[in-house]
């Protein structure tokens, strides 16, 4: 494991988080629920442990109060240890009066809280991707290469090129030119020879491009001068990463294992019920480097008479007489007698209705939390706490690719129900 007090994390929080509306309509990106009891900042903090990396700063100023519960309740270290996650939100100071402008500036922002600790290498890290990295290789080829600056690149196709940032390498892996989202003979010119990565001829016909991940290693001293050249540059992609390219020794370090980008709907969605398959891309049964979040000390979920296939049930759940089929269940769930739901993720519920909550709340029509009797879901994203009463239909029945209802979405052809909502009998979306 690689351990250094010298390199420090910084995991950017994103922005309003538009694309995963209305997931995000009361949280943070990266609290956003994964995988039926995880958070998608639980990926890259997990990856920093498990890589010996122990002092993290996670930048937010969205929305951002139950993603700092979530890392005061869940990333505690040794007081004999230096190590710390914690979250910087933006603050308006007398030297900066805005909050963060973009990526670049964010960062440029928090540069005093960095200087106390020493550090003499930055890890820049995304909080919405969803992939395994050992960061001590990574590391190892910034400082074996003495780079001021390294990028990790993944081959892509080029049906999927144009949604990146592009790059292109000289021979020993240098860095000569970046594109960002580069289209037609643009798109043609970025073009490289990855079998010089290790891919073989047939893999590089397929994957001829080099996209950036959003994953950087500078040299804090570098990314110092970097930031105070030009207050303009707000961002990393569009402009400090040309500007090093252009002055710098900036390396590409391949990654060639699973990774995606989960900051939409449908890449959310997708991501998270292949989660569920025999073969998922990305493997939470990996005792070596796990994945950690908050212990809940919940009971076994309890699951009578009931069908379960290609799923995944988490702690906690009541299932009485359900038909479950290629769907994650997340923690808490209540799901009645004769419920189907199919492709389908339920983030589960913050908490348990006592018996008596239940019964009075329904002398006033009010479902419980969860999923009544009878009801069908079908390709939907049930968020936290929802009350899905009985005899409900949420399948898309008009088969709508867009819409907003009075108290559900439609993006992408898939249900979302927010957090909190009511759905109540006999309704059919």
């Amino acid at each position: 494991m690689y351990q250094d007090p010298k390199v420090m994390a910084i995991i950017l929080g994103g922005g309003a988080g538009t694309r995963l509306f209305p997931l995000t309509q009361e949280r943070a990106k990266p609290a956003v629920p994964l995988g039926g009891k995880y958070r998608l900042i639980d990926v890259p903090i997990s990856n920093c442990i498990n890589s010996g990396i122990t002092q993290i700063f996670i930048l937010t100023q969205f929305n951002s109060a139950s993603l700092n519960r979530h890392i005061a309740r869940t990333y505690r270290f040794s007081n004999f240890s230096s190590g710390f996650v914690e979250i910087i939100a933006a603050e308006q100071r007398r030297d900066s009066p805005q909050w963060f402008q973009g990526t670049a500036d964010a960062v440029r922002q928090v540069i005093p809280h960095i200087r106390d600790w020493g550090v003499n290498t930055i890890l820049i890290l995304s909080g919405d991707h969803l992939y395994r990295m050992d960061y001590s290789q990574f590391l190892e080829k910034h400082f074996d290469t003495n780079a001021d600056v390294t990028i990790s690149v993944i081959p892509c196709r080029p049906k999927e090129a144009e949604e990146f940032g592009l790059l292109k390498t000289e021979g020993d892996g240098q860095i000569i030119e970046f594109k960002e989202k580069p289209q037609g003979e643009e798109l043609e010119a970025m073009r490289v020879d990855t079998t010089r990565f290790g891919l073989t001829k047939e893999e590089s016909s397929e994957r001829p491009y080099l996209a950036s991940m959003g994953i950087y290693v500078f040299d804090y001293q570098r990314l110092v001068e970097l930031l105070s050249e030009d207050d303009s540059w707000l961002d990393f992609g569009r402009e400090i990463i040309p500007a090093s390219i252009n002055n710098l020794n900036v390396q590409a370090h391949l990654f060639q294992d699973y990774w995606e980008d989960i900051g939409t709907i449908q890449a959310f969605y997708e991501a998270n019920l292949d989660l569920a398959s025999s073969l998922p891309k990305f493997n939470f049964f990996n005792a070596e480097t796990p994945i950690y979040t908050r212990s809940r000390y919940l009971p076994p979920s309890k699951i009578q008479n009931s069908e379960i296939n290609h799923s995944m049930v988490s702690e906690g759940c009541i299932l009485d007489g359900v038909f479950a089929q290629n769907s994650i269940i997340g923690l808490r769930s209540r799901i009645d007698r004769g419920a189907r739901v199919e492709d389908t993720i339920l983030m589960g519920a913050d908490y348990y209705e006592s018996y008596e909550e239940i019964q009075i709340n329904l002398q006033n029509e009010i479902p419980h939390i969860g999923i009544g009797e009878n009801s069908i879901i079908k390709k939907a994203i049930i968020d936290k706490n929802a009350r899905i009463g009985k005899d409900v239909k949420l399948v898309n029945e008009r088969g709508v690719s867009e819409e907003e209802g009075e108290n559900y979405y439609i993006r992408d052809g898939i249900i979302i129900i927010p957090k909190n909502e009511i759905i109540r009998d006999g309704t059919v979306i």
